[in-house]
């Protein structure tokens, strides 16, 4: 009986959960589509200036035109490129990075102000030294989008490190487990989750590399594309350029929550 009443209470409380996220999904697509709709209707009123601000009719148009020429496809894989090797890279690095530092005391305790001073550096200025030093082509694009990631993954990551209960470590190391052991077993798979949250922030930080990077140096890519925009006074052009990268920043978002979910599932 009391088997039978706990699973009800349990199939009650899924139902609640599946219905609020129902409610917030529905409550998402209205706000969208509201926007969208509003958009529309104010350009078309001339509520607001449809020259500078355009409307969804306008920018669906063009994407659909520059689709099926084949010209915009380019641009599109062009930018995932880069955003997705700059984001691996800037994660992977940033990982590797924090655990270096928790294996040395000393050389975190030396690196800890200029990682500070690094994260506080606007990356983006960095921007035309790199593209000097490396070059007008992809390496130096790329080279933004992981830059401007990888010390926030290191500092984030390595707080995880270090903030990880130490009886785990004493537990450990009485049953002569090594430095590398104890953070293979017990302090890395405890931090799994933080290192997979900050995957879901570079998702963002990479984009805005990237973008700033085709900004600067690319001939190529939804960057150029929007400063190109910019130049000819198409900003129609320029908004179909953002709304692509809201696009797929929106997807890689939701891959990142799949491969969190994934990873916790299987690593519990």
């Amino acid at each position: 009986m009391s088997h039978s009443h706990d699973q009800h209470l349990y199939d009650n409380y899924l139902s609640r959960v599946r219905r609020e996220k129902k409610i917030v999904l529905t409550w998402q697509i209205v706000l969208l589509i509201g926007f969208f709709v509003l958009w529309e209707v104010a350009s078309r009123l001339f509520w607001i200036d449809p020259l500078i601000f355009s409307s969804p009719s306008q920018i669906i148009n063009l994407l659909i035109d520059r689709f099926s020429q084949g010209s915009m496809l380019n641009h599109v894989q062009v930018t995932l490129f880069e955003t997705i090797v700059g984001f691996l890279l800037g994660t992977i690095f940033g990982i590797i990075f924090a655990s270096t530092l928790w294996f040395s005391n000393r050389l975190s305790n030396v690196m800890d102000p200029y990682l500070v001073i690094m994260n506080a550096m606007p990356k983006v200025a960095l921007g035309p030294i790199i593209i000097v030093a490396l070059g007008p082509g992809y390496i130096s694009i790329i080279t933004m989008g992981a830059i401007i990631s990888v010390i926030i993954t290191t500092i984030v990551v390595y707080s995880a490190f270090i903030e990880v209960d130490p009886n785990y470590e004493k537990v450990l190391k009485s049953f002569g487990a090594s430095k590398w052991q104890c953070f293979k077993e017990a302090v890395f798979p405890a931090t799994l989750p933080v290192m997979i949250s900050t995957l879901k922030v570079n998702v963002g930080l990479s984009w805005v590399g990237v973008i700033v990077g085709e900004f600067l140096v690319s001939k190529e890519g939804l960057g150029y594309l929007i400063v190109y925009g910019f130049q000819v006074f198409d900003f129609t052009l320029v908004l179909a350029s953002l709304v692509l990268i809201a696009i797929f920043a929106a997807i890689m978002y939701k891959v990142v929550e799949k491969v969190e979910s994934w990873l916790i599932k299987h690593a519990t």
